[in-house]
């Protein structure tokens, strides 16, 4: 199958490469949910030595600049309590974590987890991070911008592969929360 966006060999529908995909992902592709059919969020093989987002545009395409998003894992504390979320915000911004993300989160301190933390708590590769199957209860924070696209590139987990999902079907995530101005230039 040809994918939408990017210019990749062949794009494969999540559910029949879940082998592809670490346990946490494969799982929630298990047990999709949402308006958006599980087939409809495609997988697209990548060499891990072009995971980081500016040397993946020069070879898979410049055009994914404006079309992938990146999921980094946060932690606010207050009051001894740690809370982690993940926080999906288009490659060309970051996220803003001492406004949008503090507040969001009712923290008085929030900073990006360590990646132990990132990749222990996820199950996920470090550089491969995705907004599918984090943990039960956590938040999912995503900019609007994110939610608006036909289809994102994301991780898939780990760092070899990418998902081409849906915007709005990431807006369905479990603990998926949609807000203006997570992601700033």
């Amino acid at each position: 199958m040809r994918a939408p966006i990017g210019d990749f060999d062949t794009a494969t529908p999540v559910p029949d490469c879940l082998e592809e995909l670490t346990v946490p992902v494969a799982d929630a592709v298990r047990h999709w949910q949402g308006t958006v059919p599980a087939d409809r969020v495609l997988y697209v093989e990548t060499d891990p030595r072009w995971a980081d987002t500016a040397v993946f545009v020069e070879h898979y395409g410049r055009e994914l600049l404006q079309q992938s998003a990146n999921c980094v894992v946060v932690a606010g504390k207050r009051g001894g309590e740690t809370t982690l979320a993940a926080c999906l915000v288009l490659s060309t911004t970051r996220v803003d974590v001492n406004g949008v993300v503090r507040r969001q989160l009712g923290a008085r301190k929030a900073s990006f987890a360590s990646m132990d933390t990132a990749t222990g708590e996820t199950g996920m590769e470090y550089g491969g991070i995705t907004p599918v199957g984090l943990p039960a209860g956590w938040p999912v924070l995503i900019d609007a911008a994110v939610v608006d696209l036909p289809y994102v590139l994301v991780g898939s987990g780990r760092r070899r592969g990418k998902l081409l999902v849906p915007g709005k079907a990431l807006a369905q995530l479990p603990g998926a929360v949609v807000l203006e101005g997570l992601g700033v230039a």
